[in-house]
């Protein structure tokens, strides 16, 4: 049987790469899926791997990807692991004839991200990316009420995710530039890019103006045990704090705030505030990722007089909205695919690249 037909009509054979915080979610999710075997899954904790294999009762496991991806039957896997190594497992999957679903940020830079796409065209098959924060059930509250023309048309938006002491395990392989690819702004601010623009409807980004800040790390402070990754085995090399001006097609404009550390409420803060011709609207998520809902506000009038109003929003699913998705255009079919290549992605990077370079250089950069 082959792969069209498998994806339309058979049982789906899954595998995930990668069995931290991450993986996890993926294992949970494909578990739920009616017609989803996880066949198989690759870790180099050894102790985890062994309890992941238990759990859900997976056939294979194995230390290394490379030897997974070969593993005969397998038609999609998940790539959950550090960002260096997003490029080489999805390349590696897609040329393998497998749908793969990674962990944001695409990659560590557009070059990379770009050679994702080519090869997800190349071999016709699905790569979709997670970006799990724009399926919160307030950020898609607030996208039906934009979409709707309840805010007018949007001109200027700031979106931020802000932690006081967030920086994930000082001089770990999240603070090392040649891993990660950059610090909270590739860690956290892609969320935020991402549902930002997706909230104002995916706008063309004309330039961006940043800059990056790296103040607390070096000293050794802004580490929580919450967000501890492993023992330290890198320096810290990456910024702690950034931020963007960014100029939008139409003459929108977009700010946004990512930071690991700085002195701040204690409490994570997750936000977005947009205003219209007709409206404006608010969300704070305080606490946020633990917290699934946050405040909405949303600001207007009727007949000359305030009509203020807070909608409410139901938690969203969050890995489970991904996965689901992701499972829903593995089988689409041919005809489905190659709406879902990575370009998206790719473009987050593309600003991302452009925001560093900005930040480096000290100049305005066009993109």
């Amino acid at each position: 049987m082959g792969i069209q037909q498998q994806a339309t009509s058979a049982r789906l054979k899954v595998g995930v790469v990668g069995i931290g915080w991450a993986g996890q979610q993926h294992l949970g999710a494909y578990s739920s899926i009616e017609g989803v075997d996880i066949i198989a899954v690759a870790g180099m904790e050894e102790d985890l791997l062994a309890q992941m294999k238990q759990e859900y009762a997976i056939p294979h496991a194995f230390a290394r990807w490379e030897d997974m991806i070969g593993l005969e039957g397998l038609d999609a896997i998940s790539v959950a692991v550090p960002t260096f190594l997003h490029a080489p497992i999805s390349i590696a999957a897609l040329d393998r004839g497998l749908h793969v679903l990674s962990e944001k940020p695409l990659a560590r830079n557009g070059d990379e991200g770009r050679a994702m796409v080519e090869a997800a065209r190349k071999a016709g098959r699905v790569l979709d990316v997670a970006f799990n924060h724009r399926r919160r059930g307030d950020i898609q509250k607030l996208k039906s009420i934009i979409d709707d023309g309840g805010l007018g048309r949007p001109y200027y938006a700031k979106g931020s995710w802000l932690r006081r002491s967030g920086i994930p395990t000082l001089g770990s392989w999240f603070t090392n530039p040649e891993m990660a690819g950059g610090g909270p702004l590739a860690d956290i601010g892609v969320h935020v890019l991402d549902y930002s623009l997706h909230l104002l409807g995916e706008p063309k980004v004309l330039s961006v103006s940043a800059q990056t800040h790296s103040e607390l790390g070096p000293q050794g402070r802004g580490g929580n045990a919450r967000y501890t990754a492993g023992p330290a085995s890198h320096k810290f090399e990456v910024e702690d704090f950034a931020s963007a001006f960014i100029r939008l097609e139409g003459g929108g404009t977009l700010i946004l705030e990512a930071g690991w550390a700085s002195y701040r409420e204690v409490d994570d803060l997750l936000d977005f505030t947009v205003y219209g011709t007709d409206g404006g609207a608010e969300l704070r998520a305080v606490g946020a990722p633990l917290q699934p809902v946050g405040s909405l506000k949303i600001f207007t009038e009727k007949d000359g007089e305030n009509a203020d109003y807070e909608p409410e929003a139901l938690p969203g699913l969050a890995h489970q909205a991904v996965v689901d998705d992701f499972i829903a255009a593995v089988r689409g079919g041919e005809t489905v695919w190659g709406q879902h290549d990575g370009s998206l992605a790719l473009s987050r990077a593309l600003i991302l690249d452009a925001c560093y370079k900005s930040a480096l250089e000290q100049r305005e950069v066009v993109l």
